[in-house]
């Protein structure tokens, strides 16, 4: 094949997990030959639009052009990956183009599968449908939640897996308190349909969002997942998981957290799981067959919430093993499934969930984290995106909730 190329560590994907990778691998082992293939040109911070969704923060705050992110000294391949060969050690991409590696880093994050549920992106085109898991729809659904005049707000969560388990549930805490400052929210229900048994699967957590459901009047269906969209009719048809009982149910403004899944180049090769999901061990981020092929973030099979944060608790880990692999050895370091999940339950609230593998809490700060805190929100909104960009993406090892 044409314009053969190989490098010591390929790393796939350009997100949060990629450039992390690279940018430690710049600063503990500068001698390697290390590139990213990533097609996009831009980089975004994808914790923000939740917040731009409320119209705290600004859209062109989680963008920045691509080349400002990708570490000096690493090669950037814009292209797509098309397929993985392991057996061979190459990847294949749609510039026809092969690249060799040694080792292979897979950060590719995850899909959006907008076309998994009836009607969904038709009601996104027109209009009456919006999500905050696109930056152009983040700005939409900020439009839309100040120019809501009351009525009925829906607002669903899939089954898992899905990345920032907690978004679902943020946007339509900020958009109730939106609706009270606009002097609406007499008139509106607002409404969540989640596939999960519950808020919140850390019971510390979930005690005090039960709270702020109690005090903002929300009404909550759990096992229950959205199955259709019916645009044109303002309709959205939810299924019970129990029994597969379907609900038609009307709404004024509808926000989807969508269906998401494995990239299609991960899922149909040999380094997936059954489910499709790149495998690699759920502690030292190792695939089990292909001992030079390691992972992180949102594509992997790791059993925890898919996070910033959680990408950046694997990094340091990814990179130890990674390094100690080159040189021969076995890996120490272990991933004990740490994620966070930053939850705004209001303007200048949020509470600020961490934990491990076993959903018992790992917090950061010396304070009970069970309760909405304004620090905490001054945390996201202000802290944590100077962090994600000048620390996070350059290889640092600052330890803060994304």
């Amino acid at each position: 094949m044409p314009n053969a190329e190989h490098y010591q560590v390929l790393i796939i994907g350009g997100g949060t997990g990629g450039i992390a990778v690279a940018s430690h691998l710049r600063k503990e082992a500068p001698e390697l030959s290390v590139a990213v293939v990533e097609p996009s040109d831009t980089h975004y911070y994808q914790p923000g639009w939740t917040l731009v969704g409320g119209g705290l923060m600004k859209a062109e705050r989680t963008a920045r052009p691509m080349e400002k992110v990708i570490p000096e000294g690493v090669q950037w391949i814009r292209e797509r990956v098309t397929r993985l060969e392991p057996d061979q050690n190459k990847v294949l991409t749609d510039a026809e183009r092969e690249l060799g590696y040694d080792f292979l880093v897979v950060a590719a994050g995850l899909r959006i599968a907008w076309e998994a549920v009836p009607g969904l992106q038709e009601g996104l085109e027109q209009g009456s449908v919006l999500s905050i898991y696109d930056y152009r729809h983040a700005q939409r659904t900020r439009d839309a939640l100040r120019a809501f005049q009351g009525g009925t707000a829906v607002f669903t969560q899939p089954k898992p897996p899905f990345k920032c388990p907690g978004a679902a549930q943020k946007i339509m805490y900020l958009a109730d308190e939106i609706f009270r400052r606009r002097r609406v929210r007499d008139r509106s229900r607002i409404l969540f349909y989640s596939a999960a048994p519950g808020i919140f699967p850390v019971k510390k957590y979930a005690a005090v969002l039960n709270q702020v459901i109690q005090r903002k009047g929300l009404e909550t269906h759990f096992q229950t997942h959205l199955v259709e969209v019916r645009p044109e009719a303002r309709e959205a048809v939810m299924e019970r998981l129990s029994d597969g009982q379907r609900e038609t149910v009307s709404y004024d403004l509808l926000h989807v957290t969508p269906p998401q899944g494995p990239p299609a180049f991960i899922q149909d090769s040999p380094l997936a799981d059954p489910a499709g999901w790149l495998e690699v061990d759920m502690y030292t981020l190792r695939h089990p067959r292909y001992e030079n092929v390691f992972g992180l973030g949102d594509c992997t099979n790791t059993p925890n919430s898919k996070t910033a944060a959680a990408i950046r608790a694997q990094t340091p880990v990814l990179v130890s093993n990674l390094l100690t692999a080159i040189a021969g050895q076995p890996g120490k370091a272990a991933y004990d499934g740490y994620a966070s999940c930053p939850l705004v339950t209001g303007f200048g609230r949020l509470v600020l969930a961490e934990f491990d593998y076993n959903l018992v809490p790992k917090e950061t700060f010396p304070f009970d984290q069970g309760r909405e805190r304004r620090s905490m929100f001054w945390l996201k909104r202000y802290i944590l995106p100077v962090f994600y960009w000048n620390v996070l993406l350059k290889g640092g090892d600052l330890h803060l909730g994304a």
